[in-house]
């Protein structure tokens, strides 16, 4: 029986949204800030992940904070490339997906602390 993990799942899907957008850019020669795009984009799933595997209910919140975080710094440098018009690309729907991931990690770092007090 598989267990559904949606926050695992989105931001998977995002990683690969994220993937996508680094190859675009690559495309138009914008390598500095993409590769910055790509690193923590990734990363946000990749923490997730980890969370899942945690031994503790503090690992766990600390993961899950560290996707947080991964999550606000891949905001950054999408609105840095989309209104300092480095690219052509749009940047709306990532944007738009990762302002959602955020709200889920917050969300799910507040509980995880609070079920620890």
């Amino acid at each position: 029986m598989k267990v559904e993990n949606p926050i695992a799942e989105r931001s998977f899907a995002f990683a690969l949204q994220i993937v996508e957008l680094y190859k675009l850019l690559s495309a138009e020669r914008e390598y500095v800030l993409s590769k910055q795009l790509l690193r923590s984009g990734t990363s946000i799933g990749a923490n997730v992940a980890e969370a899942t595997a945690a031994i503790s209910k503090r690992d766990f919140a600390a993961k899950m904070s560290i996707a947080s975080k991964e999550a606000r710094e891949t905001k950054y440098w999408l609105m840095l490339l989309s209104q300092g018009r480095m690219t052509q690309v749009d940047m709306s729907a990532a944007l738009n997906e990762v302002s959602q991931l955020i709200n889920i990690l917050t969300a799910i770092v507040k509980t995880a602390q609070a079920n620890m007090e």
